[in-house]
């Protein structure tokens, strides 16, 4: 079994989380003021800060609503929005440090354990808790016991990175599981102990126009794609086109006439469907069988997929088309329907999109890899980050399923009006959305 399989506690060290916290505000996220705006320096990441949030909107109410609800005498489980990579981090700490300076942070194993020694002593220190796939078990009684001390535990209910940060993907269920046994285990000794799910989001927007910065980012993808370009086409047309092409190549290898003429939504729904009955017949039928249609449906088949292959059935040729068939849809349906959904589109979606082509299909360069774990933002950015109800579960009547239910609806409430507040401020700059089809 390799080291990234094995879950390590967390050993924090608060000297190094203070060391951590002050780093993070100054260099990875507001940069050096007088140097992060001055030729050279603003070339430079460390400058200008990494990720180069120069802004934090943070009212003191949701402040107070978050910190409220941490503490002695309670057991607090943070959930954050989780639209873009490394950027997460860096605003988690933030929050962190400002309510619950030794709240325990949820991370993927690949980071936590799977960059050497010295590296895994260091996000340990930092109290870092290494999600195991397949194998959470010992992760979530650490945190429940955590939780019990008063500490507070962080974790994205998104799981993954989506890259769209104006809607709240389906949420799983950890975090809420976790809370409801932290309830039972301190109601066991305190009867007035609380449980609390205090879900957190945020929005990052551009303080300027990065029209340019976007337009090289494009012409870079487009480049290590081979994708060619149309010359009149508008960035969010080239975007789309470079979807489209995409798409195109996944329909051939699936033996699929290309239809440029039909929207890229039928198109994507038309793959998925015949990619998924083809993944249907290499497992058994009872693990999953053949898939028709619905979002629903091809999660779940995802999902047997997954075990089947955790659990090692069939041989070595039916186990890679497996991962190959299931890394596809997985690849495909993340553009979602959110992307088609408004007539309108924004610089900071156009971002978005890019993060996630060259995420999903930029490999193999130094440069890529870079940016897969510290993508570089177009420009500078504020971060809009609110604090909604949070969930006591010590007074929920309802299942962990409408308790999950009524946290994404607070979460996407409350990313919905601050969308609403910074484009009543005039904060955005819109374009036609080539993917919109009435």
């Amino acid at each position: 079994m390799s080291r990234i399989d094995v879950f390590v506690a967390p050993k924090p060290s608060p000297a190094l989380i203070k060391i951590m916290t002050f780093v993070n505000r100054v260099v990875m996220l507001h940069g050096v003021p007088g140097l992060r705006d001055l030729l050279p320096f603003n070339r430079l990441a460390g400058l200008r800060g990494v990720a180069n949030v120069r802004h934090i909107d943070f009212p003191d109410d949701d402040r107070q609503r978050l910190k409220a609800c941490s503490g002695a005498g309670k057991a607090t489980f943070i959930t954050p929005n989780h639209p873009e990579f490394f950027t997460d981090w860096m605003i988690d700490k933030e929050i962190v440090s400002q309510v619950s300076p030794l709240a325990a942070s949820w991370a993927t194993h690949g980071v936590v354990n799977g960059l050497g020694r010295a590296m895994q002593k260091f996000w340990l220190a930092n109290n870092l808790i290494a999600q195991i796939p397949g194998n959470s078990g010992a992760a979530k009684e650490h945190s429940v016991a955590w939780a019990l001390k008063g500490h507070g535990v962080l974790l994205h209910p998104e799981g993954g990175v989506g890259w769209h940060a104006n809607v709240v993907a389906p949420l799983l269920p950890g975090a809420v599981e976790m809370g409801f046994e932290a309830l039972k285990r301190g109601r066991a000794t305190d009867g007035d102990f609380k449980a609390w799910i205090a879900p957190v989001v945020w929005k990052l927007a551009f303080t300027r126009d990065v029209e340019r910065a976007l337009a090289q980012e494009c012409g870079y993808v487009e480049k290590s794609l081979k994708i060619e370009r149309h010359a009149a086409d508008t960035l969010p047309e080239r975007v789309h086109h470079i979807y489209a092409t995409l798409l195109s190549r996944d329909e051939s290898a699936c033996d699929m006439m290309p239809d440029a003429q039909t929207p890229y939504a039928a198109r994507q729904e038309r793959l998925l469907i015949e990619l998924s009955r083809h993944l249907g017949k290499l497992i058994p039928v009872e693990s999953g069988a053949l898939v028709e249609s619905g979002a629903g449906e091809i999660a779940e088949l995802l999902r047997r997929s997954r075990r089947w292959l955790r659990e090692g059935a069939g041989d070595a040729e039916e186990q890679k088309q497996v991962r190959t068939l299931a890394d596809t849809i997985q690849r495909i349906q993340r553009l979602g329907p959110w992307a088609w959904a408004n007539p309108r589109i924004t610089q900071e979606e156009i971002a978005e999109h890019l993060k996630r082509i060259r995420n999903d299909y930029c490999k193999g360069t130094l440069r890529d890899t870079i940016n897969r774990f510290v993508p570089q933002p177009a420009g500078p950015r504020r971060a809009h980050i609110r604090a909604p109800e949070p969930l006591g579960l010590h007074a929920w009547q309802g299942s962990i399923d409408e308790a999950l239910a009524e946290l994404h609806r607070r979460m996407q409430d409350a990313i919905t009006a601050i969308v609403g507040q910074v484009e009543a401020g005039g904060g955005f700059i819109f374009y036609p959305n080539p993917f919109y089809h009435r």
